[in-house]
């Protein structure tokens, strides 16, 4: 009987070292993603979306992509809140502030004045915002040379098309979406100043439809490349060319702010203007984190690596254009090339 007792006494011991160390490597699992060494940060980011969501495919994702990566690399806590209406956008941004995040961002320049209006009430709290310039001590204000980048794609549609005519569809008539009409129509005049270039704005960022019906309408009058830049207004977009696609019609569509192609596939991505949003975000959330955030306006370009076009054009765009774009890069780099901008100074 004793020796009973003993054995069953052993096996609990043992069973109880089993479950401890399970329950150790699942809480190690648990929460935010932790440093290689294993250590967690304090450091709580936050992210607000513009009406476009989070799951755009396009520069909403791009951000949010870019705070996760932090996330894997330094172990800090992130979430975002997705805003269905400009109303909203306070409201989002005050629950992160007020949950004592140690930074809040808003995705998008329809944020500006919400950014302003929660950095003016919370003097002490940290922002950033992308795409808009917001005056105040404690925001970082992220823009991007989108003309340089658009100047680019627009040169590869302009040695590309075969119709000689090039749609652009944007999501709203806004100065930051005006900016890569603006660069894409000089790039192709650049080099094909007989081509036809077709500008529209659908005015919305989360309608794919209105973006397969503008698109089927420039493909019907005759256009053999589009350019959306309309967030998630672009999948459709994207659906309608690729529709067009199996059918057999030599169509294409460029990519905006991330390289499409890994969304939609090469079969019908010609290539895709990078907007490197995703790495501004990594760069001034592990500002936070390293202690050294501070406010100001920081526009990212073609010198600063913070547009360009995506590595895998070369499997849809000649080596002699990409030679070309590189050229045209180098040009605008030096200065010698001046692309037009719809940006006010």
């Amino acid at each position: 009987m004793k020796k009973s007792i003993k054995l069953t006494m052993v096996m609990l011991l043992a069973l109880t070292l089993v479950l401890s160390a399970c329950g150790k490597k699942n809480e190690a699992n648990n929460g935010g993603a932790a440093e290689g060494n294993g250590t967690k940060s304090d450091v709580k980011v936050g992210m607000v979306t513009d009406v476009g969501g989070v799951n755009d495919k396009s520069f909403n994702q791009s951000a949010w992509e870019g705070l996760q990566a932090v996330k894997d690399s330094d172990g800090i806590s992130v979430d975002y809140l997705q805003s269905t209406k400009p109303d909203d956008y306070i409201t989002n941004l005050n629950k992160f502030v007020k949950g004592g995040y140690n930074l809040t961002w808003g995705i998008g320049m329809d944020l500006g004045e919400a950014i302003k209006t929660v950095a003016d009430q919370n003097k002490d709290a940290n922002l950033a915002i992308i795409d808009a310039v917001v005056d105040a001590p404690n925001v970082k204000s992220i823009t991007f040379a989108e003309n340089e980048g658009s100047f680019l794609v627009g040169v590869v549609a302009g040695l590309t098309t075969k119709t000689n005519k090039i749609g652009f569809i944007g999501g709203a008539e806004i100065p930051v979406i005006e900016n890569f009409a603006v660069g894409f129509k000089a790039g192709i005049e650049a080099v094909n100043p007989n081509a036809q270039v077709m500008i529209s704005y659908t005015g919305a960022f989360d309608k794919p439809d209105l973006g397969k019906t503008q698109a089927a309408t420039y493909y019907n009058d005759g256009a053999d490349i589009l350019f959306p830049a309309a967030g998630a207004t672009g999948t459709g977009v994207f659906n309608e060319g690729t529709a067009r696609k199996q059918k057999g019609e030599d169509v294409w569509v460029i990519g905006v702010d991330k390289d499409q192609s890994l969304e939609f596939g090469d079969e019908i991505t010609l290539t895709s203007m990078i907007k490197r949003v995703d790495e501004a975000v990594k760069r001034v959330s592990k500002e936070v984190v390293d202690g050294t955030f501070k406010g100001g306006v920081e526009t990212l370009s073609l010198k600063d690596n913070g547009v360009g076009i995506a590595e895998t054009s070369s499997k849809n765009v000649s080596a002699e254009i990409l030679a070309k774009v590189e050229e045209f890069k180098a040009k605008i780099i030096s200065g010698e090339i001046v692309v037009p901008s719809a940006l006010a100074e």
